[in-house]
């Protein structure tokens, strides 16, 4: 369903097929709406609309019993490591070296790999253990697996084209070769974030025992929720413009709902319990993730903008404000994958 619905679409619309699939992708068959205030403003409202539903779990725990201090162990040596690695790596992508010039567009993975052993020190600091050190085999195989998951929203984004690369003019080994690279980096940041954030008394407070939601039919509920969600991502190859924002959500509700209908796990099932730890700080992750991720794009070499309808203007660095509320769904479709792959967990603190 994931990978066969979009291309379905387009055949439906009667489009030829053959430049969706082109390698190294081409984004420029497909022409995008200009701004609009009142799709603008639609966005605006679901985007804010989200956070203020964290914003209002929030408020509603203040008087939960604050959870007893973590005790704080000393910084390790490699977490140190990594802010130097990372803080320097900041420096050469941001700087125009002639000396640094071969290795000038390939900074996305160190500058990464010092923000995940950074984070993960932060986790040991709090809790004396970290999903490196916890379970080291399964954390590194999450690198490759992350490559899988990101080239899926790399195919996705072939028919609705709202990012491209700059600098990276390669042929399609090497660009196979240097973006997997750079992609695998994805899973181990989001989950590492997301753990790190577990680790905070407030998040470790809040959003559990919380505005349970319980479906009177869970089962039809599920059908009816896959159907549309498999029409939406379907719909991307029809209408790209219209329907761009599926590309988002659309993957994480096939899955969240034929996990639920074969009764396996999903990020949303603590809902009905009133527990939106998992939610929430899977959302936070990723929305925190995205700004590091928009930062340091800006200033790099190598690099991405976007070309998104209806709400391209309005900028934090290249990406659209607007923009950022995808984020969200995103750090639970990471969840979908990364909690499978990784539990069971000791370092989690309560889904």
């Amino acid at each position: 369903m994931l990978l066969g619905l979009p291309p379905a679409g387009v055949l439906l619309a009667g489009r030829p097929i053959g430049p969706y699939f082109a390698f190294p992708p081409r984004t420029d068959f497909v022409s995008h709406a200009p701004f609009s205030w009142p799709v603008f403003c639609v966005y605006a409202l679901v985007g804010t609309g989200a956070l203020a539903f964290i914003l209002f779990l929030w408020a509603r725990s203040r008087n939960a019993p604050a959870p007893a201090p973590a005790t704080k162990r000393p910084f390790p040596w490699w977490g140190w490591a990594g802010i130097g690695w990372g803080t320097a790596v900041w420096l050469f992508a941001w700087t125009r070296f002639s000396w640094f010039a071969p290795f000038q567009p390939h900074t996305f993975f160190p500058l990464w790999l010092g923000y995940i052993l950074t984070m993960n020190a932060l986790i040991h600091r709090r809790l004396g253990q970290c999903p490196l050190s916890s379970r080291p085999g399964r954390f590194v195989l999450l690198f490759p697996l992350s490559a899988i998951f990101w080239w899926f929203f790399e195919y996705l984004n072939r028919f609705v084209q709202n990012w491209h690369y700059l600098g990276s003019e390669y042929d399609a080994w090497r660009y196979a070769l240097y973006a997997t690279i750079s992609f695998s980096t994805v899973l181990p940041a989001v989950l590492s974030t997301q753990r790190w954030l577990l680790t905070l008394p407030w998040i470790r407070r809040a959003f559990e025992g919380l505005l349970p939601i319980r479906p009177r039919h869970p089962a039809r509920l599920a059908a009816w929720t896959l159907l549309l969600s498999a029409a939406v991502l379907a719909g991307i190859g029809v209408w790209p413009d219209l329907l761009f924002a599926g590309l988002w959500v659309a993957p994480l509700l096939i899955m969240v709902a034929l996990q639920s209908l074969t009764g396996g796990r999903h990020p949303l099932e603590g809902i009905p319990k009133g527990n939106w730890r998992g939610v929430v700080s899977w959302s936070l992750a990723a929305l925190l993730c995205g700004f590091f991720w928009e930062m340091w794009n800006a200033g790099s070499l190598s690099r991405w903008e976007y070309t998104v309808p209806f709400v391209q203007g309005s900028k934090i660095f290249a990406m659209p404000v607007l923009g950022y509320a995808g984020y969200l769904p995103f750090g639970l479709t990471c969840a979908a994958v990364a909690e499978i792959w990784m539990a069971p967990d000791t370092s989690a603190q309560g889904r």
